[in-house]
């Protein structure tokens, strides 16, 4: 029997079907089970012959997935070299060995890619796109859109032929001490990253200061301030935050929230002058 190879068209679409469906029906049950099922789909309808096979084979693919979405398109990637050996007979992959790869790759690729998109591409993105944004511009968001989107498409296109070509091979790269390693590197990139950016964009100043009967200035608190710590004000609302959403598990819109009461109650005792005038 001829062996079965998958054709440019079935991996392409089933590229597709990942890259714009991974949140098919997204439930905190399923979380991206039904996206997986719809990018092998057209691979299992080019291998396997009946629909008895083809039903078989879909089943391997209704258990629990969820990872980084982008990252973790290496992993549909390396299940479709995997489910085309075993469709020409590979006695050493069956279902439970390839549902076994994709539990054991989907954590450690969340953590790479939640710190390499999440905590250091789209800052670094977001901050080029501000400062092309200064004075109301519109390159600063076309940027932004543009550049995203054209690193996202061929940066998840050459993930998952990569991970077709890998096959098997790829778990030894993606797991272990090596794969720690760059984790750990790509987190303390992203943690300089998202505090450069908080300490360039983000600026809290208090406009609190005192007077003397005649009228003169004795105290002016951000002076103060800015002789013993330049930006402490910044700083503390930052980690502030990171200690809502972290530490309390608040979530971001809440602690938007509570950002926006302590500006308003600021603004009220005087704390924070906005400049607005009427």
């Amino acid at each position: 029997m001829a062996e079965k190879k998958l054709s440019k068209k079935a991996l392409n679409k089933s590229f597709r079907n990942w890259a714009y469906g991974n949140l098919t029906c997204f439930s905190q049950e399923h979380m991206q089970t039904f996206g997986y099922l719809c990018a092998m789909l057209p691979l299992v309808e080019e291998l396997y012959d009946t629909k008895e096979e083809q039903k078989e084979a879909m089943n391997t693919y209704t258990a629990f997935f969820n990872t980084e979405p982008q990252v973790g398109t290496i992993i549909v990637g390396i299940t479709a070299g995997l489910e085309e050996a075993k469709a020409n007979g590979n006695e050493d992959i069956d279902a439970e060995a390839i549902n076994g790869i994709r539990a054991g790759l989907m954590g450690p690729l969340a953590g790479i890619g939640d710190s390499l998109v999440v905590g250091t591409l789209i800052p670094i993105l977001l901050g080029i796109a501000l400062g092309l944004s200064t004075g109301g511009s519109v390159v600063g968001p076309i940027f932004y859109i543009v550049a995203w989107n054209l690193i996202m498409a061929f940066g998840m296109k050459f993930l998952y032929f990569k991970g077709y070509e890998l096959g098997g091979k790829a778990v030894d790269i993606l797991v272990g001490e090596q794969a720690t390693a760059i984790r750990e590197a790509i987190v303390m990139l992203g943690t300089m990253v998202v505090g450069s950016v908080a300490a360039t964009w983000v600026s809290v100043k208090t406009s609190f200061h005192l007077v003397n009967s005649a009228g003169k200035e004795f105290l002016n608190l951000q002076n103060q301030l800015d002789g013993v710590y330049p930006g402490f004000l910044t700083a503390a609302f930052v980690i502030f935050c990171w200690w809502l959403m972290s530490k309390k598990k608040v979530s971001p819109v809440v602690t938007m929230l509570i950002l926006v009461v302590v500006a308003f109650i600021g603004v009220m005792i005087g704390f924070f002058n906005p400049g607005l005038k009427y």
